[in-house]
């Protein structure tokens, strides 16, 4: 029987986990993490997965550490898979399986190379990204192309609706692709490197909204990083206030005055630095609370 060791974490990981036990695969172990203490666990678990089909499975803060090489390099398997782990895997370890090793990327390669791609889509206004299965090589997100699914980003999909289409489109792919790898048919297809680029993790502080930047831009990072991700935030004095949806609103004039953030007929709109309006429809402040008409008295503007 064809053997596999998975490196895999998130809902991705999951749902290619699953695919691989669907379609028969023997699952020699799975290397996962442990979910970091304060982090925002929205995502489903791949150690539970594990635990519910008796595959052994490690939670190690290095996967690259000798007794984990030396572990999988006794396993022998077929094929090492990374479904949205997040530690890079070596050469040593790349090296083990006897038919290859390969990655499954949330954007249409060689877009979106590196970290957080989904975010980074949407941040960036794309109408589409996707998820690619690839070899993994030394460089991270750079080996030939195995099979990719397109999805759409909507003008006011967040990142989690499109990690949604991305990890159902990652099932599709794994699930197209796994016969042909197994049965040693699959074509593969080089990347051109020349194309994309690299995008590095983000940060919360990250999320800091720059009124100055057009409008299209701010929505763009409130949909990007909008919850489960930490959110957009803007500051009002010693006061933070996170603003988690937002619409354009083209017909609208700015009122006089610098761009920001404002309380009028009893919504509160942001005038951008090319001159056009969004309406913030979801706004929190950091107790959850915000009383509009308080905000209305004080009428600051922010930058």
């Amino acid at each position: 029987m064809t053997s596999a060791v998975v490196f895999a974490y998130h809902n991705v990981g999951v749902r290619c986990l699953s695919v691989l036990l669907a379609q028969g695969l023997r699952v020699a172990l799975v290397v996962t993490h442990t979910d970091k203490p304060g982090e925002n666990i929205w995502f489903d678990s791949v150690e539970a997965l594990a635990r519910k089909h008796a595959l052994p499975a490690i939670t190690p803060e290095d996967p690259n550490d000798a007794a984990v090489v030396a572990r999988i390099r006794a396993l022998a398997p077929d094929f090492l898979f990374s479904f949205y782990y997040r530690n890079m895997l070596g050469p040593e370890l790349l090296a083990l399986p006897r038919r290859g090793a390969y990655n499954m990327h949330g954007s249409l390669l060689p877009q979106y190379r590196g970290r957080v791609p989904v975010n980074w889509a949407v941040i960036m206004g794309e109408t589409q990204t996707g998820a690619t299965l690839h070899q993994m090589v030394a460089k991270p997100d750079a080996g030939g192309i195995v099979d990719q699914q397109a999805v759409s980003i909507g003008p006011d999909d967040t990142a989690a609706e499109v990690f949604g289409k991305v990890t159902e489109a990652a099932e599709r792919v794994l699930a197209r692709a796994l016969p042909q790898l197994i049965a040693g048919t699959v074509r593969i297809t080089p990347q051109d490197l020349g194309q994309g680029r690299y995008y590095g993790g983000r940060k919360p502080e990250d999320g800091r909204i720059d009124w100055t930047r057009s409008a299209q831009d701010v929505h763009n990072l409130v949909r990007g990083v909008a919850p489960p991700y930490p959110g957009a935030f803007t500051r009002i004095g010693a006061l933070t206030l996170r603003v988690l949806r937002t619409r354009l609103e083209p017909n609208r004039r700015p009122r006089s005055g610098a761009p920001g953030l404002y309380f009028e007929a009893g919504s509160f709109f942001a005038d951008c630095g090319d001159g056009k309006v969004l309406r913030i429809l979801e706004l929190e402040a950091q107790d959850g609370r915000l009383d509009p008409a308080a905000f209305a008295q004080k009428q600051i503007t922010t930058v």
